[in-house]
């Protein structure tokens, strides 16, 4: 019996663009001072409530925020083999099989994981938050974002970086421009793209 996917993912693209989504975000939490991470730490975790974490639990299925999952114990049964096939290359297919028995015999497991992202989601929005992240994504607007957001995110990141070309292409060439106001006011040769950095590189020339 070999593993199938025990819950039916969103398209990778969709994760790929929840995370350059939400990049600002962990940028912000890795900027934190240490300290205020650590009493962040010490405070206890609020109390959850049973219709809170139904709530949270309807707003992950909505998001699909533990679809990136879904490989985990498929990747775990494939490192596993990786390890036992090589040292018993005649028994390949018995312990496939094996390992794949075993893996299946863990995938009940798999609700727990569930029920501990939905207590993260519990603990960091209230009950109403929650409801309203679940109407929304339940709604016309909210399936097509799940369903472009990764490509607007794409596209938005493509222009930024146009932007930036532009920005550093006409920054180095004003930047330019006042070196040579410089030199000139100073009696020097003008710079050019090629001497700007060392303006030493064309003397005795």
């Amino acid at each position: 019996m070999r593993i199938k996917t025990i819950v039916p993912a969103l398209s990778a693209i969709v994760f790929s663009g929840a995370i350059i989504a939400a990049a600002p975000v962990l940028a912000q939490d890795a900027a934190a001072p240490e300290g205020a991470a650590q009493a962040e730490q010490a405070e206890p975790a609020p109390e959850v409530s049973e219709s809170q974490l139904q709530a949270a639990r309807r707003a992950v299925a909505a998001i699909g925020a533990t679809d990136e999952f879904d490989n985990i114990l498929l990747n775990a049964a494939t490192q596993t083999k990786s390890e036992f096939i090589p040292n018993n290359p005649d028994l390949q297919t018995e312990i496939s099989d094996m390992v794949d028995e075993k893996a299946l015999e863990l995938a009940p497991r798999r609700a727990a994981l569930e029920t501990e992202v939905a207590r993260v989601y519990a603990q960091l929005f209230s009950e109403a938050e929650l409801n309203s992240i679940s109407e929304f994504y339940a709604s016309g607007a909210g399936q097509k974002l799940l369903e472009l957001g990764p490509r607007a995110a794409r596209e938005s990141m493509g222009a930024a970086n146009v932007w930036t070309n532009g920005i550093l292409r006409d920054l180095r060439q004003a930047s330019l421009e006042g070196l040579n106001e410089i030199y000139a006011a100073n009696g020097g040769n003008p710079a050019t793209g090629e001497n700007a950095e060392n303006p030493e590189s064309g003397e005795g020339q």
